[in-house]
């Protein structure tokens, strides 16, 4: 090993070493606090007797706040820093998540979920875009499925812990399920204050690295984007009406339905299937997180490997079909609890490369507003997909119907990843195979 492998191994273990345990764990806590509604919704809708379609609109009514602040959240972040902006955010959605607890009414229920969104906008792509400014377009993959992991171990810890919590019902007057937002709200608010001293906005200022580790990233973060194929000028909003990008969207769009479908309706489809306790249910959902984490680790790593992004997202798109399908299809009740779990491995193998791909077409302030462009399309699945569900349920008595639409959006977003495979090109030095895609034309001057 020469000693410049040595000192970039030394320097990017520092970073991952640094940064993505605690944004890992931040982002946890916000997906626990974002889908804690569909574990407390065992307990809540009984409670407060909301009907299935009530609560198919909350759950989702949190992405009208969230897609609309999610292009300015992502702006401002790239303008005043990663470190305030993220603390910014951790901090005002603990809050409205402990907040929660004292919903009593519909309205109440859907103003509290839209402020939530509001808090929450911007985490997600902001981190995606703070990745960009830490690794290299080769490491990348990695680091987003390490990031994204949070994802799927939020299924695992926050279904299994709020089963838990749920039997605390009537400690101190409280219910169960105003215990489990009052005490998911509290880390991350206090992960919030511990941002502000643990992040660093840029490798220019990392002070925890030795000065020739910090010269040795800055350099390799300048060569990167020199050898990136993504313009040198362009402006963040021009980006927002370039083709290829909205193109990402939709496709991100279709995965996005059934991917917030499950997520708040899976532990009560596992609970009337199967007829578990609320215990028995969070372990079950937890479970299939679990599973799932470890697919999403392999797609990250097979995908930097093979530099092929467009074939692994289309797999695992057609495998959330297949799933979708099956719970809808299949005879007895374990098969379709077993094919519903397919759909969450699918939404995790899907994730991580796809994630690497506006990252690869845009830089600085267009890759903030691109990838929250992208997430914001993708949040209006959130809106739609548990209302679907929650609809059909009150409006039809099952669910059958609504499951075979979720598993054609699904192969839809399949086919759209193989038309970004086949019709754009990812030129880079850096990806010298697979696919590659045009750069946007710069701006003229």
């Amino acid at each position: 090993m020469t000693p410049d492998s040595q000192l970039a191994r030394a320097t990017m273990r520092r970073v991952s070493v640094r940064l993505l345990p605690f944004l890992t764990v931040l982002y946890l806590f916000n997906t626990v606090d974002r889908t804690n509604l569909a574990i407390a919704s065992l307990h809540m809708n009984r409670d407060l007797g909301f009907s299935a379609t009530a609560y198919g609109l909350g759950a989702g009514i949190f992405f009208v706040g969230y897609g609309l602040f999610e292009i300015p959240s992502n702006l401002i972040l790239a303008r005043v820093g990663a470190r305030r902006w993220i603390a910014r955010i951790a901090i005002s959605w603990g809050l409205v998540t402990s907040a929660m607890m004292f919903v009593r009414t519909p309205a109440q229920f859907y103003v509290l979920r839209i402020a939530l969104g509001v808090a929450e906008a911007g985490l997600m792509p902001g981190v995606i875009y703070y990745l960009t400014l830490w690794y290299p377009s080769r490491e990348r993959g990695v680091a987003t499925a390490r990031f994204m992991l949070a994802t799927a171990l939020a299924g695992f810890v926050g279904n299994t812990l709020g089963g838990w919590i749920l039997t605390l019902e009537g400690r101190l007057g409280l219910h169960g399920w105003q215990w489990l937002f009052l005490l998911e709200g509290i880390p991350s608010f206090l992960l919030g204050i511990v941002a502000l001293g643990l992040l660093t906005d840029r490798p220019e200022n990392a002070q925890w690295l030795s000065d020739q580790q910090r010269e040795w990233l800055v350099d390799r973060m300048r060569r990167d984007a020199l050898e990136s194929a993504a313009p040198h000028s362009i402006g963040a909003l021009r980006v927002l009406a370039h083709p290829l990008v909205w193109l990402l969207a939709v496709t991100d769009l279709l995965a996005s339905v059934p991917m917030w479908a499950y997520t708040f309706w899976a532990p009560l489809y596992v609970r009337d299937t199967l007829h578990t306790s609320p215990v028995a249910t969070g372990f079950i959902v937890g479970a299939i997180a679990l599973v799932a984490a470890g697919a999403m680790l392999w797609s990250g790593s097979h995908s930097d490997r093979t530099r092929e992004r467009c074939l692994h997202a289309s797999a695992g798109a057609a495998l959330m079909a297949a799933g979708c399908a099956g719970a809808a299809l299949l005879p007895s009740p374990l098969e379709r609890v077993a094919a519903f779990a397919f759909v969450e491995i699918g939404v995790r193998i899907f994730i991580p490369p796809f994630l690497c791909l506006t990252p690869m077409l845009l830089r600085g302030a267009a890759a903030a507003a691109g990838i929250a462009l992208v997430n914001t399309v993708f949040s209006v699945g959130g809106v739609v997909g548990p209302y679907l569900v929650g609809w059909s349920k009150d409006a039809h008595g099952s669910t059958t119907g609504v499951f075979l639409l979720l598993a054609a959006l699904s192969l839809g977003a399949a086919v759209l990843c193989l038309v970004l495979r086949r019709q754009t090109v990812f030129a880079s030095s850096t990806y010298t195979t697979g696919p590659t895609l045009t750069p946007i034309p710069a701006a003229s001057s």
